[in-house]
């Protein structure tokens, strides 16, 4: 049995790689093009056109989404976003679930990548963790995005989580950038990625329900520093994925 259960994940994984990808290719000779404009309508393209794609894309990989709370996104406000990470899946979820234009704090690696490297890039502020100015660029780029009326996303684990516990330790960075540009954070939790993606599986892809749920914006001036204000968005987040755990289990998607 469970060699045949790998034979079926292994052959929903190819599926899902000719899917991404021909559908990819769809749109990259737009996202391309949307050089010749100044920022933010370069991103806010970018980010309508990726969600025409995932549109198209999660349907054909048998993916199903729900995306609870964007009434938190009041108009004319932006925001730090701060996500949980498992899995590869999380930007292709985060990036278009977002309400309005938004850019991720993303490695330089994955825009090396032929064609994708076109849309990452657009959609990204690019690190290079083993480079110190780079890590200098990439925080007054963030400052940028914020200044121009854009989300700026964070995956403040750094990297995906490996572990059994809900969250990872949290990096400062998502949280000295809302103390210092006085933007309110929005927790988002996503579900369902790691299941469908898992870091510690090869060839193999579940596919079935993902979400995203944004929580109330937190003001970073009800926090007397960084480290607190880190703190409390840790432990709001971890009791969110605590709680939520089974409620997600059980429900069905429309």
């Amino acid at each position: 049995m469970k060699k045949i259960h790998t034979l079926i994940y292994g052959i929903t994984c190819l599926w899902g790689i000719i899917a991404f990808a021909s559908t990819m290719l769809l749109f990259v000779p737009f996202i391309w093009s949307l050089g010749i404009l100044s920022e933010p309508n370069r991103t806010a393209w970018t980010i309508r056109l990726c969600k025409w794609w995932m549109a198209i894309f999660f349907p054909l990989a048998g993916i199903r989404v729900r995306i609870k709370g964007k009434q938190v996104f009041k108009d004319g406000e932006n925001y730090v976003v701060v996500c949980n990470h498992n899995s590869m899946m999380d930007v292709p979820l985060s990036s278009p679930g977002i309400p309005g234009a938004n850019k991720t704090i993303a490695k330089i690696e994955m825009s090396r990548i032929p064609l994708f490297g076109i849309i990452y890039k657009r959609g990204s502020v690019l690190i290079d963790r083993k480079n110190e100015s780079s890590r200098k660029e990439s925080y007054d780029a963030m400052k940028k995005v914020l200044s121009q009326g854009m989300h700026m996303c964070i995956y403040p684990e750094g990297t995906r989580n490996k572990t059994n516990l809900p969250l990872k330790e949290f990096h400062d960075g998502a949280f000295r950038l809302s103390k210092d540009t006085g933007k309110k954070i929005i927790p988002c939790i996503i579900r369902g990625t790691k299941e469908m993606l898992p870091s510690d599986k090869g060839f193999y892809f579940k596919p079935g329900k993902v979400s995203m749920e944004f929580l109330p914006p937190v003001d970073p001036h009800a926090f007397a520093s960084t480290q607190l204000l880190k703190l409390h968005i840790f432990q709001l987040m971890w009791d969110t994925i605590e709680q939520g755990a089974t409620e997600y289990r059980s429900n069905e998607y429309d």
